[in-house]
């Protein structure tokens, strides 16, 4: 038989989908879950997007849309942007993708060659890694520990850059902590950026509608307009708008660089699908009631699930203030047995979980944080409130 090309071993499903299966199938089997696995919203879009799909059916025409993306979408994008904070962009500048995470692929495609190295803080979004791997480039991990409240630093960020690595990636919101930069933090760290000037940027930056506390989206190009000719903004529809299954991604950056995503989508994507360029219109030009409701509702979950988790002894969660996640470090249970099984790691603590309790969590190791596990705060108040008894309860029965 002949072989499969090398980079296919190099890819690997992703962790938090085998954990969302394997709660779907207890589910099925009728054990009652409480998924905190997965981060979907859990909203549906307005009904002016359902409208659009409808009005748009009266008019379709069959035909492929364009591989940047349809006029009118594009310039919705551009005010999207400019509404951000970040104005100045044209069509020229904007492209989309099915997803965020096929976006980020192309335009990991687009500026790595094989063994370029790729820099980007821990905890971080599990696709990363595994997209690096995939086109054998080689990914430089800045760890940020609880103790610095899972932040990176400048003076990491400047050594890091000391050796001009190809890309320098950056999410924010972070998916999978929760924690948004303040305004000064993102202000210095672009203050080290323009130090270096042999690195593309990838901001990305799909939860920076859903952020608390007032602190406000900020991004470097703000604070050093010289960027912008090397700097790749990513947002999505998927989280802010309730709309993860439309599949609706897209990216800001230098004309050029867009250029060659434009190219590489004609070849991988074709296009975004006519119906679904309706609905990513009437979403980000219609009422925004809908994910502005959202954004307070998740606050209030917030403070409703840090609460709990600063309730049990030896755990801290550090407080997050965007996206819809908690990241709690759960380190105190290691070492510990939970009737009769080992917790020797934060796969044994998830595991345990699972099956006893019937809560499904993500160990923080997928993202590159063995102490600790990531919790989606998305369900229902009352799923919400049953999950986290459940590991109260968990952890009060370790010994």
């Amino acid at each position: 038989m002949p072989k499969l090309a090398a980079r296919t071993g190099r890819a690997k499903p992703s962790a938090i989908m085998v954990i969302a299966e394997t709660a779907k199938q207890l589910r099925a089997g009728g054990k009652d879950v409480v998924n905190f696995s997965i981060g979907v919203p859990n909203f549906l879009p307005g009904g002016h997007v359902y409208q659009a799909v409808r009005d748009w059916t009266a008019r379709d025409s069959g035909s492929y849309g364009s591989n940047r993306g349809a006029p009118a979408l594009l310039d919705a994008i551009v005010a999207h942007f400019a509404q951000s904070g970040l104005p100045g962009y044209t069509r020229d500048n904007v492209t989309v993708g099915i997803g965020a995470k096929q976006a980020l692929y192309n335009l990991a495609e687009a500026l790595l060659d094989e063994g370029d190295e790729i820099v980007f803080p821990s905890p971080y979004w599990t696709s990363y890694v595994d997209i690096a791997e995939i086109l054998g480039a080689k990914a430089k991990i800045l760890p940020c520990p609880p103790e610095q409240h899972y932040k990176l630093t400048p003076a990491q960020l400047d050594q890091a850059l000391g050796s001009d690595p190809k890309v320098f990636l950056f999410n924010n919101p972070s998916n999978p902590t929760g924690m948004v930069y303040t305004r000064d933090e993102i202000a210095a760290l672009a203050d080290v950026l323009v130090k270096h000037p042999n690195t593309w940027i990838i901001a990305d930056d799909i939860y920076n509608r859903l952020i608390f506390d007032g602190i406000g989206y900020h991004n470097v190009v703000q604070f050093k307009p010289e960027l912008r000719e090397r700097t790749f903004i990513m947002d999505s529809l998927s989280k802010t708008y309730g709309m993860p299954g439309w599949r609706v991604g897209f990216v800001v950056g230098p004309a050029a660089g867009v250029k060659a995503l434009v190219t590489l989508n004609s070849n991988h994507i074709t296009c975004l699908p006519e119906v679904v360029t309706e609905a990513a219109i009437a979403a980000l030009t219609g009422p925004q009631d809908v994910p502005t409701t959202k954004r307070e509702e998740f606050s209030k979950r917030r403070d409703d699930v840090v609460r709990a988790l600063e309730s049990i002894p030896g755990v801290h969660c550090p407080r997050p203030q965007g996206a819809f996640y908690a990241f709690p470090d759960i380190s105190v249970a290691f070492g510990k047995t939970h009737k009769g099984k080992p917790i020797a790691n934060d796969v044994d603590l998830c595991k345990a979980l699972l099956e006893d309790k019937f809560v499904a969590t993500v160990p923080g190791s997928a993202f590159g944080e063995p102490r600790s596990l990531r919790i989606s705060y998305t369900c229902a108040p009352e799923q919400l409130q049953k999950g986290l008894d459940r590991i109260k309860q968990f952890f009060a029965e370790l010994t």
